[in-house]
């Protein structure tokens, strides 16, 4: 298999995105495939890290740790951006880190235990050299969330 998708690995991937519980027999089923053959996709998929895991994802309300999350806008000096994201990597707080367009150039999404936490990450995030400004916002609630739980 080559190293884009075609519409049936699409469609599988669309499925397990709706209930990654859903049996292979009701997979096959769905895409009208044999089990077999499903059974040998997935395993592709995963063999080539475009299936990463399978999770569960709480719903609002549901997070057991009662944790923070904030949205951090940073400016970096662009000789520096491999070494910033490469500190922001080593930061389990750090869950997402995406280069955007704009004033800013880079927006992660932290998670920290406790708002003391959270204000040492910030401490840290702003310290890592290449780093010239950051602003952060601090996550009140989600209204809507699409993400894929992987």
């Amino acid at each position: 298999m080559s190293g884009t998708l075609d519409e049936t690995d699409r469609q599988l991937l669309e499925l397990l995105a709706e209930d990654a519980r859903m049996p292979l027999t009701g997979l096959a089923r769905r895409l009208g495939l044999a089990r077999s053959t499903v059974q040998v996709r997935l395993a592709r998929l995963e063999a080539r890290g475009v299936i990463a895991g399978y999770t569960v994802r709480l719903g609002p309300g549901h997070r057991s740790d009662g944790g923070v999350e904030a949205m951090v806008s940073l400016v970096v000096d662009a000789r520096r951006v491999d070494r910033v994201v490469g500190e922001l990597e080593a930061c389990k707080e750090v869950r997402s880190l995406h280069a955007v367009s704009g004033s800013v150039d880079l927006v992660a999404l932290v998670r920290c235990p406790t708002p003391v936490d959270l204000d040492r990450l910030l401490d840290h995030i702003g310290t890592i050299p290449g780093v010239e400004r950051t602003n952060s916002s601090v996550v009140l609630a989600t209204r809507i969330d699409r993400r894929d739980p992987t």
